[in-house]
């Protein structure tokens, strides 16, 4: 049975199988949610980072939750992550980086993150802001290695789970919004950054090094303001992104026209519109891959959940329309589990 969590800016929203078909409940109400990662090696453990009220773990698939959070300075949790080992780490505004090996209740700095020769340089918006942990992407087949997205700073890596870091590569993106890796695909790491709203061609990027080099893809698109990254569980060449023209079609939903795009081995970038709301008017998508169905992607945003089965050349909603008043929400995060 799927179990999908969908953070926006009052709440979690879980849909989940029930007696009548897929239920939506809101839990967390009235707190901005930021993001989501599931426990792999328990699924119903679920850790959900908020703008103001810190992090929050649920170990009963979302249906209760508490704060992990203590120790982490910060309530503005802006990024989390679930490593293969079962580590958790929390990425922070101001840019900041934590890890725990107990599942929240204690908590370790990366402080030489923030040593990095180009920390200074980190900043959104731009100075007198700061800079925040947008990505953090932990190996799933080399031990020890992860990668953050620092919003906009670059994509660093650390070889030896965080102690250490090395700072961003002439080659990668420097407005990374998400990372993805495959656990078909040793050293080849996927980004969608914002970087060509500016460069067009340069908001797609891949690295087939483990993050060492980055070449950029952005053949057949014709929007370069990239969010989000989905990559087929069972395919490490079949590919899905959500873009729009820049920031403003993207997040404001008064301007909002966002698009989807697809590309498999030996194919350029193709429009994905079957079955998906009109673009103008709908804010930006955020996307997950199933973990177990080949082809099988979701994409969220404030018109509602919609599936794909055959890596997003058509598409149909799931669980029904969603209430009005979510059509101006921004999704910040999708994540989904088989978990009951």
């Amino acid at each position: 049975m799927k179990r999908f969590y969908i953070a926006i800016a009052n709440g979690l929203t879980i849909v989940k199988d029930g007696p009548g078909g897929l239920q939506m409940d809101v839990q967390l109400q009235g707190v901005e949610t930021t993001c989501v990662a599931i426990d792999a090696a328990n699924p119903r453990r679920v850790y959900c980072g908020s703008a103001q009220q810190g992090l929050m773990r649920s170990e009963d698939a979302g249906d209760t939750w508490h704060p992990v959070g203590a120790g982490i300075p910060s309530r503005h949790i802006s990024a989390v992550a679930v490593g293969k080992d079962e580590t958790v780490w929390a990425g922070t505004e101001p840019t900041a980086l934590f890890r725990s090996h107990n599942g929240g209740a204690t908590w370790d700095e990366c402080e030489t993150l923030k040593t990095l020769p180009s920390a200074p340089t980190w900043s959104y918006p731009p100075r007198p802001h700061t800079s925040h942990v947008r990505w953090i992407e932990p190996d799933p087949l080399e031990n020890g290695r992860l990668f953050v997205a620092i919003e906009q700073g670059g994509v660093m890596r650390s070889l030896d789970n965080g102690a250490t870091w090395e700072d961003r590569t002439p080659t990668g993106p420097r407005d990374a919004h998400t990372l993805a890796t495959h656990a078909y695909a040793p050293n080849r790491v996927y980004a969608a950054a914002g970087d060509g709203f500016m460069a067009p061609g340069r908001g797609y990027a891949e690295s087939q090094d483990g993050g060492l080099h980055w070449e950029p893809f952005g053949e057949g698109l014709a929007h370069h303001y990239l969010w989000g990254i989905a990559v087929d569980s069972a395919d490490p060449d079949t590919v899905l992104i959500s873009c729009a023209e820049g920031p403003q079609q993207a997040h404001n939903p008064m301007a909002a026209n966002a698009r989807l795009y697809r590309k498999t081995k030996g194919e350029t970038w193709q429009e994905c519109r079957e079955g998906l709301p009109d673009p103008p008017g709908t804010n930006i998508y955020y996307l997950a891959a199933d973990p177990l169905l080949p082809a099988v992607f979701y994409a969220a945003t404030g018109k509602g959940l919609f599936q794909t089965t055959n890596a997003g050349q058509t598409w149909t909603s799931v669980g029904g329309a969603w209430p009005d008043y979510y059509k101006m929400q921004h999704v910040q995060a999708l994540a989904v589990t088989d978990a009951a």
